[in-house]
């Protein structure tokens, strides 16, 4: 089976400590967002555990402890993108951050690791030219690091228009032109662009359409063929196979303007402060009221069966 970390928050960034603890314990629990008396408790053992998939802004917090993992298949995906403090206040530097995808990608292996820049906004200082010179420029740093480059245009979503009121939508026109550029760059550097739920338009230019955390990718990163049960993507458009996320939404010290996770800082800043690395939790600790699912689990990988 896959355990995710990224969807709700960025775990090897600010909660590493936590999930070395949790590796070390062998099980974590996590709550239902939506109804947070509902827990289910996972067990982190690699002989149910086939892959762990990691999202983040910022790998290097989970360096120390990466022994933990060695038994693991990982896939990992590092955003990068060319903005600055005032669309992302708590990114690392991105000299950093490439230097630190290389260091990643040494340890876990080239088809283990994605380049996410996304997602894709235009404004007068974040130009299309300023795009294609930033693309250009760190697929250039990151050739022979890894093979993928995900792409996304922004989403304008509830929390992101109150986050984020001066962003516009991209229009068609220029998610073509600049996708077309993007691809041409991307293919000189050996990597494939995979479009995030932005259907099949940038198909015709060599784009890979068919979503961008198959389940191939992750028998490409582990080598072995996964036996997984069929479940749909997380949004229509999206066909990424994507399930038992550990995360905790509102929980992202980030703090993009862009995010789709978080409500408003202030929530952020006073669920993380309830933090505890120790908890099973990422997010505080057990309550009189829970109810602790025990979620069935097993390995995926097909057994391979020779005749002599």
């Amino acid at each position: 089976m896959l355990i995710n970390t990224g969807q709700r928050t960025d775990i090897p960034a600010f909660y590493a400590e936590w999930f070395a603890n949790r590796l070390r314990e062998g099980f974590v629990c996590v709550r239902n967002p939506f109804d947070q008396s509902q827990v289910s408790r996972y067990r982190l053992d690699p002989s149910v555990v086939d892959v762990v998939g990691f999202c983040t802004k910022n790998p290097a917090p989970m360096f120390p402890y990466m022994d933990l993992l060695k038994d693991y298949g990982q896939y990992w995906f590092v955003t990068i993108t060319p903005y600055g403090r005032d669309i992302e206040p708590n990114v690392p530097d991105k000299h950093c951050l490439l230097e630190d995808f290389k260091k990643l990608s040494d340890i876990v292996g080239v088809d283990s690791v994605g380049w996410r820049y996304d997602p894709i906004f235009i404004s007068d200082k974040y130009s299309m030219d300023y795009h294609r010179r930033a693309f250009d420029a760190m697929s250039a740093v990151l050739e022979g690091y890894t093979k993928t480059a995900v792409i996304s245009f922004i989403d304008l979503y509830p929390k992101v228009r109150r986050n984020f009121p001066e962003a516009r939508e991209v229009t068609k026109e220029q998610r073509l032109e600049l996708g077309k550029d993007i691809i041409e760059m991307a293919s000189i550097r050996g990597m494939t662009v995979k479009p995030c739920a932005e259907g099949d338009d940038l198909a015709p230019f060599g784009a890979d359409c068919s979503g961008c955390m198959k389940i191939s990718d992750y028998e490409k990163a582990i080598g072995e063929h996964l036996n997984a049960p069929k479940k749909k993507g997380a949004r229509d458009a999206c066909s990424c196979y994507l399930s038992c996320d550990i995360g905790a939404y509102n929980t992202c010290r980030h703090l993009c303007r862009y995010c789709y996770a978080n409500a408003d800082p202030e929530e952020v800043l006073a669920r993380s402060s309830l933090h505890d690395p120790r908890s099973p939790f990422l997010i505080g600790g057990y309550r009189e009221d829970d109810r602790i699912h025990d979620v069935p689990q097993e390995s995926w990988i097909e057994k391979q069966t020779s005749f002599l």
